[in-house]
C-alpha cells in the first residue's frame, strides 16, 4: 500500500517542531510575502494599494 503525501506545510511545520529550527520562521513568512506581493502585484488592480507602501 502507498503511503499519502502529506501537504508541503505540514510537512514544513513537522520538520519546524522535530528539529527545533524556528529561526528558520522568519525567513520563510517574509519568502511568503514576498511571493504573495509578486503575484498579486503584477496581475490585479491591487499594485496601486500596494505601491504608496513602498
Amino acid at each position: 500500500m502507498a503511503k499519502k503525501d502529506k501537504p508541503i506545510l505540514i510537512e514544513l511545520w513537522e520538520f519546524l517542531k522535530v528539529r527545533k529550527k524556528w529561526w528558520l520562521t522568519p525567513i520563510i513568512v517574509m519568502l511568503l510575502l514576498v511571493a504573495f506581493l509578486i503575484i498579486f502585484g503584477s496581475n490585479t488592480g491591487v499594485p496601486v494599494f500596494i505601491y504608496p507602501l513602498f
